[in-house]
């Protein structure tokens, strides 16, 4: 795979810890500098039973997983982590065309995904983007305890509960992402790349249909069961998050 290293750059001291699974040693061998020279802490893992032990014998702050391993598949994987755990990022390594395995693994909680081949650059600024995402501070609790809300809906940025009226709602991590982010905007209308660029953290090659989808999957589980809709359309411009109509 043609992976293109870049310029050393002096070594720097982070305390975030990668686990990259990935079955091609070169590869696995380069992302690995790469990482270390940005002061990455980095654990490595070449197949699904190794990377599970891996996964579950560490604690990690971001996991590099690729899609094509031997034994147990990167997309179940995937599967089996966020079964337990919603919080650690995951950036998916997919073969160029492999449709079905973003969308997979979008739909079970992945936090982007990066096509072989690609420049490390810009596997580097993906992993920053989703690190800041980690670690950014919530701007508005209404409470200590980290519940915000708006008419019968409450998110907590703490533990990711999310609740409207007397249900508990399960939302994959980017679908609790967008909501978070258009809670956070109530009443203010935003375009479909303001959401994108929010959520998503880059510019999805363009493809700004994927808010439109984003948006029917997190209606449709806040709306089951209410008769008042809290996610608005503006049409020509994008979606605004508000009590009533």
């Amino acid at each position: 795979m043609g992976t293109v290293p870049h310029k050393r750059r002096p070594y720097k001291l982070n305390k975030e810890s990668i686990l990259i699974v990935e079955d091609e040693e070169k590869i696995l061998r380069l992302l690995e500098l790469e990482l270390e020279i940005e002061g990455y802490q980095v654990g490595k893992a070449m197949d699904g039973k190794e990377a599970l032990e891996a996964y579950r014998s560490g604690t990690w702050d971001l996991i590099l997983l690729d899609v094509m391993l031997p034994g147990i598949s990167g997309i179940e994987l995937l599967r089996k982590i966020r079964a337990k755990n919603n919080f650690t990022p995951v950036i998916l390594l997919t073969a160029k065309g492999s449709v079905e395995d973003k969308v997979s693994g979008l739909d079970l909680g992945a936090n982007d995904y990066i096509t072989k081949p690609f420049q490390i650059e810009e596997l580097l600024a993906r992993i920053r983007a989703v690190l800041r995402k980690r670690t950014a501070s919530p701007s508005m609790e209404d409470e200590d305890d980290g519940w915000i809300n708006t008419a019968d809906l409450k998110v907590n940025v703490k533990t990711r509960e999310v609740i409207r009226g007397e249900n508990g709602i399960d939302l994959t991590p980017k679908e609790y992402d967008l909501l978070l982010y258009l809670l956070k905007n109530k009443r203010q209308v935003l375009s479909r790349d303001q959401i994108l660029e929010a959520v998503w953290g880059y510019d999805f090659y363009g493809e700004t249909n994927v808010v439109d989808v984003y948006i029917r999957y997190v209606r449709k589980k806040l709306e089951y069961g209410f008769d008042t809709p809290l996610i608005h359309t503006v049409r020509g411009v994008g979606y605004v998050m508000k009590d009533a109509k």
